[in-house]
């Protein structure tokens, strides 16, 4: 789906951006230029950017877990 479209970026681009190393709405801006021009997406990519982050923090931590339960 598309997210910005004065840029065109979508939402896996930006989860692509995340899972690549940006660790914030700042870092995926200043990689894709989302929300650079009108910036009426900035909401719903912020809204991407967050739900992605917190199911990586969810993966990590479930990795940890497992292998702390394993060990």
């Amino acid at each position: 789906m598309y997210v910005c479209l004065c840029q065109g970026v979508t939402d896996g681009q930006i989860r692509d951006a995340i899972y690549e190393g940006c660790c914030s709405y700042r870092d995926v801006r200043e990689t894709l230029s989302v929300g650079t021009q009108c910036g009426k997406c900035a909401c719903l990519a912020k809204q991407v950017v967050r739900e992605t982050l917190n199911e990586v923090q969810i993966a990590q931590g479930a990795a940890y877990s497992a292998e702390f339960v394993a060990a």
